[in-house]
């Protein structure tokens, strides 16, 4: 799954934050260096490519020249030799052994061909007639083998790094458009989360603060409240009734006669 808004399953908290992060910088990191790792294949896969051109242009002019080579052979030596080297051959001489490189973390074989020191099996072979073409003959061929060999290993390290560099690549676009932005999303997703949880906090914090600062004064008002009402009670006193007359001369008052 890819696209902008793919992101990974996680529960919003700060530890999967942590774990969001340190998986973002390990694919960044993973990514630059399989990215280096595959420019290495890509510079020496060119390099064996441009080898190759050169071994089988070189091949066609070796074969050209052993094929005149044998012909010239078959000309001065009157009929075929090439029964007379196989009965004299009891081991080949010419022997190929295998080695590795190692390019970037990828193990390619290299085959090198070299012969082995001691007597020539045919070296009789050509004494009546044609013995000097038979050992040119004999030389071409040996060159022609050697660029065989240099072809073959060209050839296997061409297949083998072409298939690590598309596995290769396929890796580094698989970081590069799928993990990194999923992460990043991801860490978006995580991070918008946790702001609107800091923001629900902050409000109830608030909403509750208010409620303590209401609930506060309210009871200060109550307080303040039953404190006056006390002290009034105190001031007046029982013997001064605002309900009772203020003197006795005008409690009992006479009406007024007219004569």
């Amino acid at each position: 799954m890819s696209g902008t808004g793919a992101r990974e399953n996680v529960f919003a908290t700060r530890l999967a934050l942590t774990n969001m992060k340190s998986k973002l910088k390990g694919a960044q990191t993973g990514h630059s260096l399989l990215k280096r790792k595959s420019e290495a294949l890509t510079k020496r896969f060119r390099e064996i490519t441009r080898r190759i051109d050169e071994a089988k242009r070189k091949m066609g002019r070796v074969m050209q020249i052993a094929a005149f080579s044998l012909a010239e052979v078959t000309y001065a030596a009157g009929n075929d030799v090439g029964y007379q080297v196989q009965e004299s051959v009891k081991s080949a001489r010419f022997r190929v052994r295998t080695k590795q490189e190692n390019v970037s973390g990828v193990f390619l074989p290299t085959f090198e061909s070299y012969v082995e020191e001691g007597s020539s099996d045919f070296a009789l072979t050509g004494l009546g007639r044609g013995g000097q073409q038979v050992q040119k003959a004999r030389e071409v061929y040996a060159r022609a083998v050697e660029t065989l060999v240099e072809l073959a290993s060209l050839q296997t390290a061409f297949v083998i790094l072409d298939e690590v560099i598309k596995i290769t690549n396929r890796r580094v676009n698989a970081i590069e458009h799928v993990i990194i932005p999923r992460t990043e999303n991801t860490i978006k997703y995580i991070n918008s989360e946790l702001d609107e949880m800091d923001r629900e906090e902050f409000y109830r914090l608030k909403k509750v603060q208010g409620k303590k600062q209401k609930d506060a004064d309210e009871a200060e008002r109550e307080n303040e409240l039953k404190v006056s009402g006390t002290g009034a009670q105190a001031t007046r006193g029982p013997g001064n009734d605002e309900d009772g007359p203020a003197d006795i001369l005008e409690g009992d008052k006479d009406e007024d006669v007219i004569f």
